[in-house]
């Protein structure tokens, strides 16, 4: 059976995602995409890619994903699936670009520096 298989990362989360041609399966840790996301608006990010170039009912997508939260997998598995989606087709590059699909999204938590008590936040200060 022939797949096309792509990494996708974002912010602690990494996503492997093999995209197969059949008939519209989502899959991210052997359980659905619904039952595993459990939010609609994690969903709807990651069906855009396969809206855009027309192929939502044509391809199943496995993802195997680690680390981070719900939200960074979320984007993990739409640039792994943007990634896939080339493989599959070099032609659907201008259209996945325009969207911006295929930039990793670089912003992380920013750590928490000694004598505050987060990463900007300081302690109240007293003159007196």
């Amino acid at each position: 059976m022939q797949y096309f298989d792509a990494v996708g990362r974002r912010k602690k989360s990494v996503a492997r995602v093999r995209l197969t041609p059949g008939t519209g399966k989502r899959l991210a840790n052997k359980r659905t995409m619904k039952n595993y996301l459990s939010r609609e608006t994690l969903e709807m990010l990651i069906e855009e890619p396969l809206k855009i170039v027309g192929l939502s009912e044509k391809v199943d997508i496995t993802a195997n994903v680690d680390g981070g939260g719900l939200s960074g997998q979320a984007g993990a598995i739409r640039l792994g699936i943007s990634r896939a989606l080339i493989k599959y087709d070099e032609k659907l590059r201008s259209a996945l670009k325009k969207k911006g699909f295929l930039t990793r999204d670089s912003r992380m938590v920013e750590r928490k520096k000694p004598g505050q008590p987060k990463a900007r936040k300081k302690f109240q200060f007293s003159k007196r």
